[in-house]
């Protein structure tokens, strides 16, 4: 496989699976138990606590694609709870556990963190603020909570990288947002639900320029895969497969 391939391949895969933790009832409930006010907070803070004490702005440019108010208000929220690298690591923990309660015991967890790291530690971090900030983080120390560390932080590495390609091709995050969906009425909802207000102009207009982003999007995460081989892209490949059938079986 190629680089480009192995990431078209790979992404949507990667990047659902990747997200199963952050909403997740298991997760919520650490937080609940920490006393967050509420669960968004927690998520705000425990997903961007690796960036460190730093203002809300700063989250906002990390995340990329959340309004900035909504932002303010629910990291400032979760900053009376614990200091940012504190909720960090507990929102890190979070993750490796989810990973330990469904991938115990499957075929090929070494391996398949052995690529993704090989990739990943191959990356130029220009521009790529919340990835590096979770790469820099200690990765847990067993085969099943690190091969879910991985996946997560796959999921950080593309996310930071479309941040890059929608500036890149002239689309605000709201925008991008809106035209992320097939539905353009679920764009709508879940723009507004991510803090960018209502009453946006039809994003139909748009539609045809979308598809630019998201090829510009695996064509700069495709670099990490020139660091491996062709039959090592196709092993990595056949390994997200594996791991996704196994969180599959317990969602």
């Amino acid at each position: 496989m190629t680089s480009l391939e192995v990431t078209e391949a790979t992404a949507a895969v990667i990047g659902e699976l990747g997200a199963r933790y952050m909403l997740h009832p298991e997760t919520m409930a650490v937080g609940t138990e920490a006393k967050y006010a509420n669960g968004f907070a927690w998520y705000v803070t425990g997903r961007g606590g690796v960036l460190g004490d730093v203002d809300a702005d700063v989250v906002t440019s990390a995340f990329g694609f959340f309004g900035g108010g909504l932002i303010r208000k629910m990291w400032e929220t979760g900053l009376q709870t614990e200091s940012a690298r504190d909720a960090g690591r507990r929102y890190a923990g979070a993750c490796a556990e989810f990973g330990r309660r469904r991938l115990q015991g499957v075929a090929g967890l070494e391996r398949f963190s052995e690529l993704a790291e090989k990739a990943m530690d191959s990356v130029d971090l220009s521009g790529l603020a919340l990835f590096a900030a979770l790469r820099a983080e200690p990765a847990p120390g067993d085969a099943a909570g690190r091969a879910y560390w991985n996946i997560s932080l796959l999921r950080e590495w593309r996310g930071s990288e479309h941040i890059i390609a929608v500036r890149a091709n002239g689309f605000t995050p709201a925008q991008a947002v809106l035209t992320g969906y097939k539905d353009l009425a679920t764009g709508v909802a879940e723009a507004a639900k991510r803090g960018f207000g209502e009453g946006h102009p039809d994003a139909a207009p748009l539609m045809p320029r979308r598809a630019a982003i998201d090829a510009m999007t695996s064509q700069l995460q495709a670099t990490g895969f020139d660091a491996l081989s062709g039959e090592e892209r196709a092993e990595y490949a056949s390994l997200v497969t594996v791991l996704k059938d196994a969180l599959d079986a317990n969602k």
